[in-house]
Formats: structure tokens, sequence, C-alpha cells
């Protein structure tokens, strides 16, 4: 007897991933990195397509799956990337250059997240992507709440935590700072919020 498909595995394996991306994920997958999925990087893709973006900032490069696929999006759009991780940075370039991805849309950036989205510019970015540096989330919101253009579109990877957030008598800490994104963002009158089961989770929610 065949094993029935689900629909939440055959809506990932949907999109089939570029070879650099693969590559990458390759990687990543060696370094212990856990990267967007191929049907979460197809989303980012979308969205920088649908927007027309010229700027994203994304927490979190890893080995650089997430910014490849959001890269993809248009010829045109830049990215900054931040990492604590040098050893990670240092894959994600090598990656960036297998894909043939010119230097001027690349803005790899070491540091801390809160510490970097301060610095950064207020309305300046059309797509902020939050994958990286977990127990500092809710900052790193409240930064992308400035840097986002009008229309532009957060979107927080994981925003379900191995399906613990549904469940509320589950209570570790990094469940309940997803949870409490998840709250601050639909209590928000500024932000149109949707949360999507791909991956393990994606939360996007657009800036009036």
């Amino acid at each position: 007897m065949v094993d029935k498909i689900s629909s939440w595995r055959f809506a990932e394996e949907y999109v089939q991933e570029p070879q650099p991306i693969a590559r990458a994920r390759a990687r990543a997958d060696e370094l212990g990195i856990e990267s967007v999925t191929p049907s979460v990087g197809a989303h980012l893709s979308l969205l920088v397509n649908a927007m027309n973006a010229k700027a994203v900032v994304e927490v979190g490069t890893g080995a650089g799956v997430s910014g490849l696929w959001i890269l993809s999006g248009n010829q045109h759009v830049v990215l900054a990337s931040i990492e604590t991780e040098s050893e990670y940075q240092t894959q994600a370039k090598l990656a960036f250059t297998h894909a043939g991805i010119p230097s001027s849309r690349l803005r790899l950036i070491n540091g801390k997240s809160v510490e970097v989205l301060t610095n950064l510019a207020d309305e300046t970015y059309d797509l902020a992507l939050l994958d990286g540096d977990r127990e500092t989330l809710v900052e790193q919101v409240q930064q992308c709440h400035r840097l986002l253009r009008s229309g532009g579109v957060l979107a927080v990877a994981h925003a379900l935590w191995r399906d613990r957030v549904p469940d509320r008598q589950l209570q570790d800490e990094n469940t309940e700072i997803y949870r409490e994104v998840l709250e601050i963002i639909v209590q928000d009158d500024q932000f149109i919020p949707v949360l999507s089961p791909i991956g393990d989770g994606l939360l996007l929610a657009s800036k009036r």
C-alpha cells in the first residue's frame, strides 16, 4: 500500500530548489544550520518580485540559503544580512559567489542583530526576514516596525516553533517567545498579518 502524501508535504515539495541554493543547503546541513525550507524560500522570492523590492534586511545569514532565495526575486534587490557567526558568513559568501551574485547586491554584517538593526535607516526596507538571535526576537520586531516602509513586509521564520506554539500546555522559552511575537503583531493596528503553516511556520505582516 502506498502512503498518502500529506498536503503539507506536497506543498513543501512543489517548488524545485535551484542548484546553487541546493548546494548552499547541503553546506548548511553539514554545519548544523537549520535553513528555511524551499517553500518558505519561494514565498520570500515571490514577495521580492511582487513588491519590486529594492532593499531587504535579514537576521540570520546562515549558509546563504534564505539570502539566495531573496536575491532570486529580482535582479536589482540589495540584501543586508546580519550574522553573529563568522564561519557561517564565510560559507554564505561562497554560496553567493558560486551563484554569481555581484558584491554590489550584498552587505554582509557581522554583529548582534538588535545592535545592527538600531543603526539602520528608518523606512528604508521593503522586506525584513527574522531568522536568528531568537532571544532578542521581540526587540527585532520592534526595530523592523521602524525600518520597514509603508507596504513593506515583516517575515518571521519558525513562527509555529516545532508545532509547539498552538499547544498552550507547552511553555518552554522558545515557544513563549514566538507566542509573544504573534500576539504583538496581531494586536498591532499598523500591521496586516497572516500566519502560514509552511516550513516551521511563517508569519508575514505588511506595514500599513
